[in-house]
């Protein structure tokens, strides 16, 4: 066992000021003895010692016992915050609000999502004829626990059958069910082992869907890279399932997807080797024996398909536009030189939906939205007037619909329903949240830093009208930053809480990310990573030095990607920040690629086994190769899962020890291992709060406090 004496700072009434910090108590931090073996592996002339790699064997019970272990040691950190009860009983009566989704028609019914407040998982209820609503599945009774959940669900065209997929204890890996809608009793047999999928349906025959062959090794971690697209015919085995696209080993792809064109003329494949860039081709139902057609045969662009009219094509594509656009083509011509544009590339990044014979066009102007309505000519219909400055979500629906819904939100907005007539243009509030959170009492402003290489980042930041901008504002920073992925305001009782207590919560916009297009994205990927840890490095510069906070309560956090992120800026700069919460983080950057579908991330990251100049860039910056002895680092708390088959938790176990091991300050370094949950999709409400009341006063308790800076009653 390994013992530090850790002092925890004591504060008088709420955060004191610096004459406070000389109260302190002392408490043993004693961490569980974590082995080393001798494993060296060697790139490009260059030996590097491994001495965890015994904690990738998922499977072992030696990495059991070392999990049990850890959290025991965690949980009696945890036990002794004076008001973690208080901080979960917070996020429990907030969360208890109903919540509901927008309605969606599927053949001649209607259905929506409905979560009464702290149910586990929200129910999908089905309108009848009457007016009443009926459950029509609730996945609350997938298992006792919570840890089963509805991942997807597909609808046949005329409504009248529905294939769901179910993920259990957070794993990828999903298993199908197929039933009647009217009766809702299953139709054969459960298809299971499928992973990565869409479920597509060729009327009422059968689907298709896609998935891998299943793992020699561990299923939780063994690689997975050749994703095939099979088709399941209703009354018919698995085994006899027809292997559509998928090739051997000399063209493999690790995510291929299979979708049917709404009027179900066409099959569209979208093969890719990575997590961006796919190759597109088309098959045309209507004929015996027709061959795949190719619309795109390279991987340099995103394109896919959004709607068709006969043998006409729509599709969005960011091929030769960054910002993205949409064109049609002929099918029987389909190839880009064939390509006509239907709404061009602009300035500002588009993403696009459909409904009621209309294409919506949402566009992020600085992370923000802006909706303009189109006809399939591309003529510019209207457009819409949002509530205010946050993010809309797609506007859609099927073609002979005139009624469409969206939602709107921001960071202290609780997400509301709007109905939108897309012959009139009238947009009306259709539902409403009944929550105990007043929006008019905080403020979100955005506003613009320079990174160190001169370049412009927004960030929103988010807190309590009346905050006085003293350096000493508790605070976190949240980034991502990568895979073309794009933060963008939205609301969450998590946050709520924090901003409650008087927190601040700020989110920039880095390089790696999709808010500026392809070129942002590309900003921030390989050899050009090293942007993004600098752009949320200069995000903490200039709230300090705008005086909303200071290091001593600068918290970041971060999930997967974003776990990395923090990885890497905690180990280059572990002077700047009080608190570090790397989630589910891909933080071994010299392996990542030999776990599961990890090799598809090379887009952004690279391989150490790229080229010398790659691997030399990669182990710059890997945090698990970073963490040098004799450095403070903040105060750390690691959280991961034992069934994270997306990330492997050996990411989050090695760094943990590799801390342990080498932290020569008083901070802790712990680490949260949720039991039978995944990466975080489904994960059971029950489960979210435990953990956002350990975060939040993990975080608080380590920048000082002893009482919620929010909740005056708590003071002593």
């Amino acid at each position: 066992m390994k013992k530090y004496v850790m002092p925890l700072l004591g504060f008088a009434a709420l955060l004191g000021c610096k004459d406070a910090q000389k109260e302190t108590t002392e408490a043993a931090m004693i961490y569980p003895e974590t082995k080393k073996v001798d494993t060296v592996d060697t790139y490009f002339g260059t030996k590097i010692k491994d001495p965890y790699r015994w904690l990738e064997d998922d499977r072992s019970e030696e990495t059991g016992a070392w999990v049990a272990a850890q959290n025991e040691v965690t949980q009696e950190f945890l036990n002794q915050i004076p008001y973690r009860d208080a901080l979960k009983s917070q996020l429990k009566d907030l969360w208890n609000y109903e919540r509901v989704g927008a309605p969606f028609k599927e053949g001649e019914s209607i259905y929506f999502y409905k979560n009464d407040g702290v149910q586990n998982h929200s129910v999908l209820y089905k309108k009848q004829a009457d007016g009443t609503d009926t459950v029509f599945l609730d996945p609350n009774t997938f298992s006792k626990d919570g840890t089963s959940s509805l991942s997807e669900i597909n609808f046949s065209k005329d409504g009248s059958l529905a294939a769901y997929t179910i993920s259990e204890g957070g794993s990828d890996w999903r298993k199908v069910v197929i039933i009647d809608t009217e009766t809702n009793t299953q139709l054969g047999d459960t298809l299971y082992d499928v992973k990565f999928t869409k479920l597509s349906w060729k009327g009422n025959e059968g689907l298709y869907y896609s998935s891998y062959d299943k793992p020699s090794g561990s299923e939780l971690s063994a690689k997975t890279d050749q994703h095939k697209v099979y088709y399941h015919k209703l009354g018919t085995s698995q085994k006899d399932d027809l292997k559509v696209y998928g090739h051997t080993d000399e063209e493999k792809h690790r995510y291929i997807y299979a979708e049917v064109s709404p009027d179900e003329k066409y099959l569209v494949l979208t093969p890719r080797v990575s997590t961006s860039g796919n190759k597109m081709f088309i098959k045309d139902l209507t004929k015996e024996q027709a061959p795949l057609v190719a619309v795109i045969e390279h991987t340099n662009s995103d394109t896919n398909i959004i709607e068709n009219n006969g043998d006409t094509l729509y599709l969005f594509t960011n091929l030769e536009a960054p910002n993205g656009r949409v064109v049609k083509v002929d099918a029987s011509n389909p190839t880009p030189e064939h390509w006509e544009d239907v709404i061009p590339e602009t300035k500002h990044v588009l993403s696009i939906s459909k409904g009621g014979g209309y294409f919506f066009a949402e566009y992020m102007v600085d992370a923000l939205s802006q909706v303009k309505q189109y006809t399939y000519d591309g003529e510019l219909v209207r457009e819409l007037k949002l509530p205010g400055l946050g993010s809309s979500s797609a506007i859609s629906g099927k073609k002979d619909q005139t009624e469409l819904y969206y939602s709107y939100t921001n960071y202290n907005t609780p997400s509301s329903i709007y109905k939108f007539n897309a012959e009139t243009g009238d947009s009306e509030l259709y539902w409403a949240p009944n929550i105990n959170f007043n929006p008019e009492d905080y403020v979100s402003e955005q506003v613009f830093y320079t990174s160190k290489d001169g370049t412009k980042v927004p960030m929103m930041v988010t807190y309590k009208k009346g905050l006085e901008r003293n350096g000493k504002n508790p605070t976190i920073l949240y980034g991502y930053g990568g895979f073309n992925i794009s933060l963008t305001p939205s609301f969450s009782v998590t946050n709520a809480v924090w901003l409650e207590q008087g927190g601040i919560y700020a989110v920039p916009n880095l390089r790696g990310g999709g808010e500026y297009g392809k070129e942002w994205h590309k900003a921030g990927t390989q050899q050009q990573k090293q942007n993004v840890f600098d752009d949320f490095i200069a995000a903490a510069e200039y709230l300090i030095a705008n005086n909303y906070t200071a290091s001593d309560y600068l918290a970041i956090s971060g999930r997967s990607n974003g776990g990395l992120l923090v990885g890497a800026t905690m180990t280059q700069r572990p002077d700047l920040f009080k608190v570090a919460l790397p989630g589910v983080g891909v933080l071994d950057m010299l392996r990542y690629h030999t776990f599961t579908a990890g090799a598809g991330w090379a887009y952004d990251y690279g391989t150490a086994e790229d080229s010398k100049e790659m691997f030399d860039y990669l182990k710059a910056y890997s945090p698990v190769h970073n963490v040098t002895q004799g450095t403070s680092y903040p105060a750390t708390m690691i959280t991961t899962a034992d069934h994270d088959d997306r990330v492997v938790p050996a990411h989050s176990f090695k760094f943990a020890a590799a801390l342990q091991d080498k932290q020569s300050g008083p901070n802790p370094t712990l680490i949260r291992i949720d039991v039978n949950a995944g990466h975080g999709a489904g994960k059971p409400v029950s489960m979210i709060i435990q953990e956002w009341a350990d975060i939040y006063g993990f975080t608080l308790y380590n920048m000082g406090y002893k009482v919620l800076p929010g909740k005056a009653e708590l003071k002593k």
